[in-house]
Parts: C-alpha cells; structure tokens; sequence
C-alpha cells in the first residue's frame, strides 16, 4: 500500500519515546522524535541554531562560574560573570576593560560552591544578591566601570539624637504646687535625614521625664538635645496613655511643649535586625513598591518586606501602620524553606513543596494588617531561579528534574501549575535544573541548563498553547550557565560553557550569534567562533583558543574544507574578506513513527514502512541533507545557476530528494544540516509503502 504522509508544521517540539503510541494525542501531528541544534519557531517551521560566538575566556578555567543579566536601560545591558571571589561584565559580544586593556573586574565573597545558590533581584541600578551563607547585598551601577558591592544596612538611616533633657515652668499665680506637679509627662526624640528617596527617620532617642502639668495656664515643657551630624529636622513625641505620639518637628535643637495634643497615630520608629545574627534569607524580589526577602535558615517559611518605597527600612510603629514593613511566617504542611518570591499579579512564595499565593483581606494593597497566605497546589519548587513569561511562571520542579508552568485560573480561581515537559521526559530523566534563562524577542525560547551539561530550549508561547522543546550540543563542550539581556532588536544569549580544547579543560564565555536573515554571507553556524571581516586574505589567526581542534570554514558564504587550528590560525585555498571559523554543529532533525489510516484500522501500527521519496518545504536554506537514517543521507543538488566560485544561493521552495529504500516499523524521515549554512524546514511531505 502506497500512502503520502504530511507534517505541516514541528510545534510539539521533541517527543519522549514513551509518546511513540500516543498518535491519538494532538501534539503528536506535530512532534519530532529528534530535535537537536534545531529551533522551533512559533510559527511552525524548525531551523537550525546558530553558533555561539567566542567572548573570552572565563577568569579561572579549574572553577565554574555564574552568569547574571543586568538590564540598565534597552541600551544599556550587561551580563555579569560570577566566579569564585569575583565578577566581570560582558556586553554586545565583548568584555568590559579598564584603560590598560585588562577586564575590568571586581571582587566578592561567593566562593565558586556557593554561585549556584544565589538568587538576585534587580531594581533600576542595583541588582540585590541573597544567599543563605551571605550578608545580603547591592551591586550597584554607578557608571561603566564602577560597579560595587556593599551589604545592605538594614538599620537606622541616621543616629538617634543625645541628650535629650527637660525643664517645666509655670507663670500661673493661681496655681498650686500640687498643681503644678500633677504629671509626669515622658518625651523621645528622633533625627529626619534628607535622601534621594525621600526623608528617613531614626530610632528614637532615650527618654525624658518631666514632672510639671502643661494643662495650667502659661505654662510650659521647654526640649533641648543634641545635634545629629546630617540631620536636616528632627520630631517630638511624647506619651499619651502609655503611647508615644507625635506633637511637632522642628529644625532646630530645641522645642517647646506648651500643651501640644498628641497624634497617637504617628509613633516613633522602632528598629531592629530583621533575620537575626548570622541569619540571611536565600529568596528576594520586589512587589507592590517593597523589597521582600524570604527563607532564612533558621526561619525558612518567615517573609520579610521593608516599608513601601524603601530599599531596606524594615522599621515598625506601635500601634500598627498601613506603611510599617510587613513580616509574618507561610503555614505550611512542612518546614520547608521557601525558594522564590515571584510578583504576578499576586505575590507567589515557591518552596521545594508548594506553591503559596499572599494575598490581601479588607484591603487592595499589602499591608502588616492584610496579609494572607493560600496555598496554590503541592508541587514544589527546584533551586534554579524561574523566569516569567507574560503573566505565567515558568520554574523547575523539586522532584523529578521537569519544568513546570504556573498561571491564573479563573475557573480555579487561583494559580494552577502543569508540567511543561511532560511530552519531553527523556530529557530530563534522573537530571537536576542548574539554571534557567528567558529569550523573549525574536522569539521567546525558555533555556534550561541540566546538571550534565545539555542545553535545552523550549519555544514557549502560551496563549498559542506551544510549548516545543529542542535539545542543543556542542563539541567537546558542556553549558554550565546561561543569561539573556536585550541587545538591539532582538535578545542575546549568553553561555558559559566548559569545553575541553587540545587536552586541556577551559572555560569560556560565548554569545548566540543573531540569525543572518537571508545573508548569507553573515552566516555564523559554528560554535565557540570568530569572524574576520576585512581585505580579502587567505588565513585567518586570533583563534588561540581553539588551538588543535577541527574548524569548520565559512568564507564569503563558501564553506571550506575542515581543518585543525595550528599556532592559532587556519588557511583557505582561497581569498575571502568575510571568513567564519569555529567549531562544527551538525543539527539533526527525525520525524515520529508513522502514523496514517489503513484499510485494517491500526494507523499503520504493526505494518513495516518504507519511505521512498522525501519533499521538504524549506525558506532561505541551503545544504539539505535527508534520508532514512543519520547514516544513510542524501544532499539535494541545489546549485543552479549561480557563476562559477559564487556560493549556492539560498533556496524557498519545496525541495525533493530521492533516499534510499529501507524498512523499518517506524517510517521515519531523518533530516541534518552538517555545514555551517542556514536551514528552515516548514513541512515534510513524504511517500511511504506499507
């Protein structure tokens, strides 16, 4: 029986072998059995990755490193390179250097051990840095190259004023002395310090006790104290029914009381040590104008917010303000310490068992007098730092290494989670995520590092209902961190990748090159690369760094022969002014086992297949190989009429290759791009005899 079999469209990414019987399932029409160093476009088509261009050098090639993005202003991103006691910045494909052409760098306490645990949170020009082991801390921005690291002092903002004394007089002739002496009337002094964010009060003063009654006629309580270096004001409080409350502020050093009514809603500050000696949280994030943290060792479900506005002023008032900082304990079924604070449209708090919602009462905003906590499902949550796409969680689960999605559910009428890698387990089976990056623009790919060093993606557009995982190797290399920041149009992916060059381990930071679009003479399909640019030249050095291994060449669009880098460079049989060279990437595409109608109802399960004729609908593409199998492939012959020594031009069309016959119980078309030359496939239309 002779059948056609039609795959328009790759949107269910790379399928388990354990979906191979689920042609029921309606991904399974879209699914590919192999997806590697391929992309999948939300729109259907997959097309190979490009490479990964050389940045530098990590600092130490014995100890992994962390990469952290940094986004100033859509022109103005870094990426910052954690080490082992240090970190550098890498922009737009180079490092920043001092004027003496080093990399400018600075140092930190995060031993190499320790990276992988750090969980950050950025606000305009700081970036915080939490870690259960460290003081929490502020990267702070304060120009190209001047970039520092301070802990954050999370006490008073300025000295609580000295001093501070009393004295009472009465002018009354009709007054008694028991009069006179009725009350004893106690005073506290704070000092007001002028700052960018606004003015910040300390902790009040000692007391002040007077005996004297202000309520007598031409009477009075005069105030004096000391002078507070960088205070611009300072207020007065005194008690009323056992409450400090405010009665007026003064710039000067001194103040009278001449029966002043006392605000009782306005009480002084009250400071103290937020987690506690030797005691920092492992979680933070920012949500409705306060910076949170959360998870501490000895207090794992305990959730700190400073006061509204503020970066660390965790002061309280008694009685209870709406802007007091918030700190209250998650009731949970266990003790488990929570790992990520994530603000959607209500605060989430992921621990390595559940999945909580903070919510308000009585209130629409956060206050020490509405919170409420709601467990969401019982899940869990793994250490990588999760990302956000559009208003959906994308994070690692605590047990069994898969990625899951969180989101709004108005007929659950709260978050409900799904595993996003449930047709895609084979990846991910006995793994661990080490970390996770978001690409939003040209497309926006979820990117996933596992503990063995593979680099997997997944195209994720939920409003689509798209989620295509794609798994990505390079030579002689393993992905130990990734990072994305914008860069122009589109976003950049960062990588740290620890590679094994001549016998010698290194590492080394490198940068997704940008698809060419159609140019294909800017074509970069090479890993760990370079690209010359320049007067026509026969060789090309500065490749030091991929000393002894084989290149693949790309030069004005002509791939070259392969050859070893020798004393750093590499020569071509021709001149070229555009030359490419770095390591090899073979993508390999292979469709699912053939399922099709047949005349005994089994979907040609139980039948052998034999894929006779193959026609690929490819964009833009040159070098197309397909066959049944990775070892028997054949080219599609697609020079026309280009001139003699011109590369082939880029083909869009519906591309036929004749493969060699072979059985087989599955049918499959196996699809690769060996050269370093753009491929898109949109849709496989193949003959098969059962």
């Amino acid at each position: 029986m002779a059948t056609k079999i039609l795959q328009p469209s790759f949107t269910g990414g790379e399928m388990s072998p354990s979906m191979y019987g689920r042609f029921d399932d309606q991904k399974y029409q879209t699914g590919l059995a192999l997806c590697k160093n391929f992309l999948v476009l939300p729109q259907g088509p997959i097309e190979n990755r490009p490479g990964f261009e050389f940045v530098r050098a990590a600092k130490y090639a014995d100890k992994p490193c962390r990469l952290i993005p940094f986004s100033w202003s859509v022109d103005q991103t870094m990426v910052i390179e954690l080490g082992d006691k240090y970190a550098r910045f890498h922009t737009r494909g180079a490092t920043l250097l001092t004027s003496d052409g080093n990399p400018y760098e600075i140092a930190t306490p995060y031993a190499a051990d320790d990276l992988f645990e750090i969980h950050y949170a950025q606000s305009a020009d700081v970036i915080t840095l939490v870690h259960p082991k460290y003081a929490p801390r502020e990267l702070r921005r304060y120009g190209a190259t001047d970039w520092r690291l301070v802990e954050i002092n999370f006490g008073e903002p300025i000295s609580a004023p000295s001093g501070l004394s009393g004295s009472y007089t009465c002018a009354s002739s009709t007054a008694t002395d028991a009069q006179k002496t009725m009350y004893t009337i106690k005073y506290r002094v704070t000092a007001i310090v002028e700052t960018d964010d606004g003015d910040k009060e300390s902790g009040a003063s000692g007391t002040c006790a007077v005996v004297g009654n202000v309520y007598l006629e031409f009477s009075k309580i005069e105030l004096h104290w000391n002078a507070v270096s960088g205070a611009s004001k300072y207020r007065v409080y005194k008690t009323l029914s056992g409450i400090y409350g405010y009665i007026g502020e003064t710039t000067d050093t001194s103040f009278t009381d001449n029966n002043i009514s006392a605000d009782a809603s306005i009480s002084p500050p009250r400071y103290e040590t937020p987690f506690g000696e030797n005691n920092y949280p492992s979680a933070v994030s920012y949500f409705e104008q306060r910076r949170i943290f959360a998870g501490t060792l000895t207090k794992p479900q305990m959730v700190w917010m400073t006061r509204p506005g503020t970066e660390a002023d965790m002061h309280y008032t008694i009685p209870v303000q709406d802007d007091n900082r918030i700190r209250f304990r998650i009731a949970a079924l266990d003790v488990s310490r929570i790992e990520h604070i994530v603000p959607l449209t209500s605060l989430m708090l992921l621990t390595p068992s559940a999945e909580f919602r903070v919510t308000t009462a009585n209130s629409d905003a956060l206050t020490p007098k509405s919170v409420g906590v709601k467990p969401q499902s019982y899940v869990g949550a793994g250490s990588a730092q999760p990302v956000i796409v559009n208003n959906s969680l994308v994070y690692a689960a605590s047990r069994g290494g898969h990625i899951r999605e969180l989101g709004y559910n108005w007929q659950a009428s709260g978050f409900v989670t799904g595993d996003l890698s449930i047709r895609a387990a084979h990846l991910f089976e006995n793994r661990t995520v080490k970390d996770m990056a978001l690409v939003k623009a040209p497309y926006p790919i979820v990117w996933v590092v596992l503990d063995n060093g593979a680099l997997l993606g997944c195209t994720y557009m939920p409003e689509q209902g798209i989620g295509a995982w794609h798994q990505h190797a390079t030579v002689h290399g393993e992905f130990e961190s990734v990072a994305a920041v914008q860069e122009g149009m589109y976003d950049a992916l960062y990588a740290s990748v620890r590679r094994t060059i001549n016998g010698q381990t290194v590492r080394y930071i490198e940068r997704l090159a940008e698809k060419p679009y159609g140019d294909i003479l800017k074509s970069f399909y090479v890993d760990s690369g370079l690209t010359y640019s320049g007067s026509a030249v026969s060789s090309v050095s500065g490749l030091g760094h991929l000393e002894g291994e084989t290149v693949a060449i790309l030069a004005d669009g002509k791939v070259m022969p392969e050859q070893v880098v020798k004393s750093g460079s590499v020569s071509i049989p021709i001149t070229a002014s555009r030359i490419t060279v770095g390591l090899p990437i073979t993508a390999e595409a292979r469709t699912l086992p053939v399922a099709v109608g047949t005349k005994d109802g089994g979907y040609g399960q139980g039948h052998d297949k034999n894929i006779v004729n193959v026609r690929l609908r490819v964009y833009q593409s040159s070098a197309i190989w397909a066959g049944p199998d990775a070892d028997n492939l054949h080219a599609y012959k697609q020079r026309k009429t280009e001139p003699y020594g011109s590369p082939p031009a880029l083909i869009s069309k519906e591309a036929e290759i004749l493969i060699a016959p072979r059985w087989s119980d599955s049918g499959s078309v196996y699809v690769a791009q060996k050269y370093p030359l753009p491929l898109m496939i949109c849709g496989v239309n193949a003959d098969v005899e059962l």
